[in-house]
């Protein structure tokens, strides 16, 4: 199995750390995004959109960091990282969907301006992160995991900008319940860490 990745993408992370998670010993290809590796067109025949992370599982290509979650929690999963009954299944696709939408605007966008010089507003993204970090927060409020009574895809998906928010000058400090939820993650067997750059403001001690 190989995992074509960057070490400083959230969306590469993800998939790491899901495969770390279960214990699959996966061959890390890193894609030299400053080079346009990820526009070449031999990773494009991989993924059209030019995105890491993509997973090569024997020949089954999947794109996308949460289809390779779901891919992986279908395949391999051993505990139950995506649950079958439609509730379940539902509440996990709901924190799915935010990974991709309000955490990619977010605390991701945050992170893009000063990682890799993105040119957005960095005041309205970062706005935007605070907005979703308080609604998690007070999700978050008396549960231990985003989705049900134990660990699911839901949590892995939206680790990693969560962790790393403040690389984007998003202070986290506020946020008891989503800081504490960090920590499970990172207490998880298996877990391993988002590499860290040196932008932003402090992290938490």
């Amino acid at each position: 199995m190989k995992l074509y990745y960057h070490p400083l993408s959230g969306h590469s992370h993800r998939a790491q750390l899901f495969l770390s998670l279960l214990g699959i010993d996966a061959d890390l290809i890193e894609v030299d995004l400053a080079a346009g590796a990820h526009k070449s067109p031999e990773f494009l025949k991989l993924n059209p959109f030019g995105q890491v992370p993509v997973l090569d599982d024997g020949g089954t290509i999947i794109p996308d960091s949460n289809a390779i979650l779901v891919y992986l929690a279908k395949k391999h999963a051993v505990e139950n990282w995506l649950p079958e009954d439609p509730k379940g299944a539902a509440a996990v696709q709901r924190w799915l969907s935010v990974a991709a939408g309000e955490i990619a605007y977010g605390p991701c966008a945050a992170r893009l301006v000063t990682v890799f010089g993105a040119k957005f507003d960095a005041g309205e993204v970062i706005a935007r992160a605070h907005v979703v970090l308080k609604r998690i927060d007070a999700e978050l409020d008396g549960r231990r995991w985003m989705a049900a009574e134990y660990p699911t895809i839901a949590d892995v998906a939206l680790y990693s900008y969560i962790a790393r928010a403040p690389e984007g000058n998003v202070d986290r400090s506020a946020y008891t319940n989503v800081n504490a939820w960090l920590e499970r993650v990172e207490a998880l067997p298996g877990f391993v860490a988002f590499q860290k750059t040196a932008v932003g403001i402090p992290e938490l001690a």
